[in-house]
């Protein structure tokens, strides 16, 4: 007799960005909300995140949503993010790939049409709206979490780039805002990889001389992502488009644009006067996927304007499976992970 420990997940994709779900082997954990669930892993069991975005499971380019009980009892299910970076407390494409992915293994059940529900992300209540045509689930909306610019057109030194000029968004973690053509950029797909070098440089020197403190939630670490912004086209009453390319670091341009990109760009043209509530922005990224941000609304904060705006994409199951988890692999770091994994035996 040999245990085998087992994860369960369910892999889906919104834009191109892949997030595993992961809907069973994970023991219950402590913490009375999803907000201290997730401060639980990052302080106690980062091994899950580091398991399943390293080899030989995963990559860095994937996300990871853990499904956990809800502290609210209104919402259907809990979710907690794992990313490259670490913990976000909220993202747009995320929360759209566990919206589809509770919907499709019957956590709540497809109806016809748009139904509304709620989850729980470690920022709070998420509302959700889903269009369901056929049984497939065409559409999410989902809401952004209110976003406002911290800083606008500062500039610094970057080595090898020059001066560089760039705003600060929050909208569930800071963002470093960057035009593509100040930099010489088109944002096409053969451009990825100097994309990412370029975005890595400056979140570098901007972590090196500053951090951001958010008006209510304090000290969130240092700046996380950049969102590589294009010309915005106006291609018809209320509806814009640009191309963007949002980056996390260390490392990784995402296969989409991002919810929380586009909610920071929201912010940026709201700040600009660019736009007014019911306008919506179509981000679409180097793969020529797209997500709908729509500004809802602006509310004044002390010193800032927070933008209120919805989300809307499409996530795709594509795979469920069973990790085994082998901790006599070589490649396998159990290390801070054997104290949450439910234990399964087999002959």
């Amino acid at each position: 007799m040999k245990q085998e420990l087992t994860i369960q997940l369910m892999d889906t994709h919104a834009g191109g960005d892949v997030s595993r779900i992961v809907t069973g082997g994970i023991d219950p954990l402590p913490g009375g909300s999803v907000r201290a669930q997730m401060e639980y892993l990052r302080d106690d069991a980062d091994g899950l995140r580091k398991l399943l975005l390293e080899e030989p499971y995963g990559i860095p380019e994937m996300s990871v949503d853990l499904l956990v009980p809800p502290s609210d009892p209104r919402a259907a299910a809990g979710y907690i993010i794992m990313e490259v970076m670490g913990y976000p407390i909220y993202s747009g494409s995320n929360t759209i790939c566990t919206a589809t992915a509770v919907l499709e293994s019957g956590i709540v059940p497809k109806k016809e049409g748009r139904q509304s529900f709620l989850l729980e992300s470690p920022a709070g209540l998420v509302g959700i709206e889903a269009l369901v045509e056929n049984g497939v689930v065409e559409a999410i909306t989902c809401e952004g979490l209110p976003s406002y610019i911290h800083t606008h057109r500062a500039t610094i030194e970057v080595p090898s780039l020059g001066t560089v000029t760039y705003s600060v968004a929050y909208s569930g973690g800071f963002y470093a805002l960057v035009e593509a053509k100040s930099l010489g950029f088109s944002l096409t797909l053969d451009e990825e990889r100097e994309l990412a070098c370029a975005a890595h440089a400056i979140v570098e020197a901007v972590q090196a001389e500053r951090g951001f403190s958010h008006y209510t939630l304090g000290d969130v670490g240092p700046l996380p992502f950049l969102h590589f912004m294009g010309p915005v086209e106006h291609i018809a009453e209320h509806n814009y488009r640009s191309r963007s390319a949002t980056y996390v670091h260390p490392g990784v341009i995402c296969r989409s644009t991002t919810g929380t990109g586009t909610s920071a760009r929201l912010a940026l043209m709201n700040y600009e006067g660019l736009i007014r509530p019911g306008d919506r922005l179509e981000t679409v990224s180097l793969r020529e996927t797209g997500f709908i941000g729509e500004f809802s609304g602006v509310e004044q904060e002390g010193d800032y304007q927070v933008v209120k705006n919805n989300i809307t994409g499409k996530g795709y199951v594509i795979a469920r499976s069973d990790i085994v988890v082998n901790c006599e692999d070589s490649l396998v770091d159990c290390d801070g992970l054997h104290h949450i994994l439910s234990s399964r035996t087999s002959s």
